[in-house]
């Protein structure tokens, strides 16, 4: 270490080491393709036309060099606190204070969200069984996954982004068989739909933007891969490789599967809005693999709650360990889990279930409306982190005779270009009104978590 800065603790030893690079592929993949892409892809499309493509592919080039920044920053020193303990050590212990808890906070209203629209689907399904019965099961049995073991836990999710992901391949295949006119009584559909009806932006370069706003955190959830490097075999060589792999599957698969939609429909159809795979695998004349479909929806809405209990949990250890947090938080259970952490997010995620169901619409707006742009800061902060870091991490790999594994591309000029592209992005959120509400009430969030950390500095041994 250099002198230049208070290292932070490591808590990665404390854990367990069963995940592999496979489980954390899959976990990447797993948690950014979920029900926004599945059911939330029309709204987009709805919005910008065709052109949505290209809201998609701003958004894609975003994270995919955010990613890279944090890959560089957890293949050097893997944490289970990732981003928050990147920022601590960059910025300061108010930096990982905040982006810890916002998202630990952001995550436990996404999966209470995610938890209330399986248990939904199912209770349509069990018109017999209460909704709130099935989210019970649902939770206690992903209490019991994630306390099992870290090993269990990476193949549960395994198996359940595989499924969501070999659904995916499969629409993508049926797609270009339909695209072509390769489908029995099907006809190539040409660029009728990708060009007509108003052509390829219908509206203009405001529907862009617009469309820029609906999918612009759709991709959100690939962070959880560098949560989980500290708990795999071989931390720097799974992380790489993951997030290698990683980022440009999942734009194929979003650009792709979107792509498929805007050709064989029109992108103004009332279809695509309310189920844009089913309308298309409809249209192809596979109507079980429609009724499938809404089963894959059922899986990704579970396997996005079953990595962000993981990835609140881990989040939840590594601040305690750091005195972010209640002490109780990082005991851990003789498979090297963090029991209590485990527990903790499980009883929230099913508070926020509850939220859900009890409280007044406008209310439970506002809190999911503060996590609506949570992602915007994490992105900003990961981003000032690696300017400061890298050349602290490559000063102190050359101490070692190495050299940095995995770096930023045209570094610090991409970084400082992904800073730019944040700016204009919440510059663009401020010009539309639903937007806007979550950028003031994501500002409220940040507010207060800042105000508990000055409140509760003056308890911490070394004053920070």
């Amino acid at each position: 270490m250099t002198s230049e800065h208070t290292p932070v603790p490591s808590d990665a030893e404390q854990l367990g080491k069963g995940l592999r690079t496979r489980h954390l592929t899959m976990m990447g993949l797993g948690s950014a393709i979920g029900a926004g892409l599945f059911l939330g892809s029309g709204v987009g499309i709805a919005a910008a036309g065709p052109a949505v493509l290209v809201s998609y592919a701003v958004a894609g080039v975003i994270v995919v060099l955010v990613m890279r920044m944090l890959a560089e920053m957890a293949s050097a020193r893997p944490a289970s606190g990732s981003f928050s303990v990147y920022a601590e050590e960059a910025l300061g212990r108010w930096a990982g204070f905040l982006l810890g808890w916002l998202y630990w906070f952001m995550l436990i209203m996404v999966l209470g969200a995610e938890i209330t629209g399986a248990a939904q689907i199912v209770s349509g399904w069990l018109p017999d069984v209460p909704q709130w019965l099935v989210a019970l099961v649902f939770v206690s049995v992903f209490a019991v996954i994630n306390l099992w073991g870290v090993r269990q836990f990476g193949e549960f999710e395994f198996w359940f982004a595989f499924i969501k992901v070999a659904a995916i391949i499969a629409f993508l295949v049926v797609g270009v068989l339909l695209v072509f006119g390769l489908l029995p009584g099907t006809d190539a559909v040409g660029t009728s739909n990708f060009l007509g009806q108003g052509g390829f932006a219908p509206n203009g370069i405001s529907g862009v933007a617009a469309g820029l706003l609906v999918v612009a955190f759709a991709f959100g959830g690939i962070e959880i891969v560098t949560i989980a490097a500290a708990e795999a075999e071989d931390p720097k060589l799974a992380v790489a490789r993951a997030t290698r792999s990683i980022v440009w599957r999942i734009l194929v698969f979003y650009l792709g599967s979107i792509a498929i939609m805007v050709l064989v429909m029109p992108w103004d159809s009332p279809d695509l809005l309310t189920g844009p795979f089913a309308a298309v695998l409809e249209l192809a004349g596979l109507p079980i693999a429609a009724v499938l479909m809404e089963v894959v929806v059922v899986i990704a809405l579970l396997s996005a709650f079953n990595a962000q209990v993981y990835g609140t949990s881990r989040m939840a250890y590594s601040l305690a360990h750091r005195g972010d947090g209640p002490h109780a938080l990082t005991r851990v259970s003789q498979r090297n889990v963090p029991w209590v952490s485990v527990l903790v997010s499980i009883f929230f995620g099913f508070v926020a279930v509850l939220l859900n169901w009890l409280l007044p619409d406008d209310l439970l707006s506002i809190l999911l409306n503060a996590v609506g742009a949570a992602l915007l800061v994490v992105w900003v902060i990961i981003a000032v982190s690696q300017l400061k870091l890298r050349p602290r991490l490559a000063a102190e790999a050359r101490e070692r005779g190495e050299s940095l594994g995995l770096t930023m591309w045209g570094f610090p000029y991409l970084t400082w270009g992904v800073l730019v592209a944040l700016a204009a992005l919440a510059a663009l959120m401020l010009t539309d009104d639903a937007a806007r509400a979550q950028l003031f009430s994501t500002a409220g969030l940040v507010a207060i978590i800042l105000a508990i950390y000055a409140l509760t500095r003056t308890r911490r041994p070394d004053g920070r």
